[in-house]
């Protein structure tokens, strides 16, 4: 059976994006730059994005539009008699189902507070221990979470079996414009608050008594560590939508 390719650019690139822009880098990114001395994080980050990152990631889309294959039969392959890369790509998949497991229970999660947004849960005026207080009460409760990580999965499965262009990239065009406009809106959202000048001096601006609290490693780790998470880098993930990628 012919693998299945990527209809558009555009839904190649969403699709990439997708996997990559996730609540860890939305949430994650400016606390970790603001630990790791503000702008100087974002320097090093952003140097690490193009010596390590881009190369990176143009190899593994490369390894999968090669192969058109999964990881651990695109290695196999591709490499030659005796090599043995092919061992990567079993540590890519076991990746794989490590980062299925988070996400799926945190998208469980995520379902779990957006329908008691819906229903009243979350108000205005909340404390911030009222919040950790329902958090809490949901991490005590495996029952529901079990249905929402559940429900989580076989949406999942209902989008897949309609096949890559009718099903995922079809879905993920719709997703993903939706959370792009829902990020510039918190974004502006967020400049009218008060306290907004701080949170960006905080975001952005270089701080040394931090970078010396922190060391001077730790923020060169955070930041590469940072890039290949941006990216989703060496898991396999961006093989494999290399293996769906046009000849054309």
């Amino acid at each position: 059976m012919e693998r299945e390719t990527l209809k558009s650019r555009l839904g190649f690139i969403l699709l990439s994006a997708g996997c990559a822009i996730g609540i860890g880098n939305v949430w994650k990114f400016p606390y970790i730059a603001g630990q790791g001395g503000g702008g100087a994080f974002v320097l090093f980050y952003l140097i690490f994005l193009v010596i390590l990152g881009l190369p990176i990631m143009t190899m593994e889309f490369a390894v999968g539009r090669a192969s058109r294959k999964s990881p651990v039969r695109a290695y196999q392959a591709l490499e030659k008699p005796g090599q043995k890369w092919h061992i990567h790509g079993w540590f890519c998949l076991a990746g794989c189902y490590l980062l299925m497991m988070y996400y799926t229970t945190v998208t469980g999660w995520m379902v779990n507070y957006f329908g008691k947004f819906l229903t009243g849960g979350f108000h205005a005026g909340m404390t911030g221990d009222e919040i950790s207080g329902m958090f809490g009460t949901m991490l005590g409760s495996p029952g529901p979470m079990a249905i929402f990580t559940e429900l989580v999965v076989v949406t999942g499965l209902i989008v897949c079996s309609f096949g890559l262009q009718k099903g995922l990239e079809r879905v993920t065009k719709v997703m993903m414009i939706c959370l792009l406009a829902l990020i510039v809106v918190l974004a502006v959202h967020s400049l009218t608050l008060s306290g907004a000048a701080e949170g960006m001096k905080f975001y952005l601006l270089p701080s040394v008594d931090t970078i010396r609290e922190h060391g001077l490693g730790s923020l060169i780790t955070d930041a590469m560590n940072q890039a290949f998470f941006t990216l989703s880098l060496g898991i396999g993930a961006m093989a494999i939508f290399g293996s769906y990628i046009g000849k054309e």
